[in-house]
């Protein structure tokens, strides 16, 4: 597995394929492989002739864990996949990512527009400027002592996907305490690259995508037919417009 050091940290990543670039930031509590192999986005994106590259974020995965919530600024994170970028030697490259992935990736093309060619936000909608999406009671609940402790059930369900995916849920806590920045509506604007919103219809989290889209010029909006927060990353529908947006953005 690949990796290389930023800002104190150890980041692996993945790097397959052929073509034009793309790099693909996971969601909170996820990592390369569930958010990105197993939907089979690494199947999909390869098959189209790119070159895909997948990190694991600090306190996820394969990579650093650290367990100060200031380590885990939005910006800070952004900065790991630009610098993911300049040490491959890449000039720039699309970039796409879920849920806390899409908060980055938001800050990453607003701060760093010239190593970002496109970028789709998936699983994040409004909230990237109204609210931060999930409650501090889901890092509490990935304190207790045990998933039985958990009586939220939307605090439950990211625990247990946390115990899923093997996290270190110290670090994940810490994560989700220094994470949950917004955009101010001035800065969404402020976004100059190509970019697509995508939100599953009946995702209770990420908030309305067109709503987003509208105060980012040039933006589109996918509603995700049928599929909630955690189905929708690898959904057909999805996957498709995601694909024909990449395919026709300059």
């Amino acid at each position: 597995m690949p990796r290389f050091t930023h800002d104190g940290a150890e980041i692996a990543y993945l790097d397959e394929g052929e073509g034009e670039p793309i790099v693909l930031v996971h969601g909170f509590a996820s990592n390369k492989e569930v958010n990105w192999v197993s939907p089979g986005w690494v199947t999909t994106l390869t098959r189209t002739g790119r070159r895909v590259i997948a990190l694991d974020n600090r306190g996820h995965g394969d990579s650093t864990k650290l367990y100060d919530p200031a380590a885990y600024h939005s910006a800070i994170m952004a900065q790991d996949a630009r610098a993911l970028i300049e040490h491959l030697g890449l000039p720039r490259a699309d970039v796409m990512g879920y849920s806390m992935g899409a908060r980055i990736t938001a800050f990453l093309a607003l701060a760093h527009p010239e190593c970002v060619r496109a970028a789709v936000l998936g699983g994040l909608g409004i909230r990237l400027v109204e609210g931060v999406g999930v409650p501090d009671t889901i890092a509490q609940a990935l304190e207790a002592a045990s998933l039985a402790e958990v009586s939220d059930p939307k605090a439950y369900m990211f625990r247990a996907f946390a115990e899923q995916t093997k996290s270190d849920l110290r670090a994940l806590a810490a994560c989700l305490r220094g994470s949950r920045q917004t955009l101010s509506r001035a800065e969404a604007g402020r976004i100059a690259v190509p970019l697509m919103v995508a939100v599953g219809t009946e995702d209770p989290i990420a908030g309305s995508p067109q709503a987003l889209a509208a105060l980012i010029p040039g933006a589109q909006a996918l509603a995700i037919p049928g599929r909630d927060h955690m189905l929708a990353v690898g959904d057909k529908v999805f996957k498709a417009k995601v694909l024909e947006f990449l395919a026709k953005r300059p």
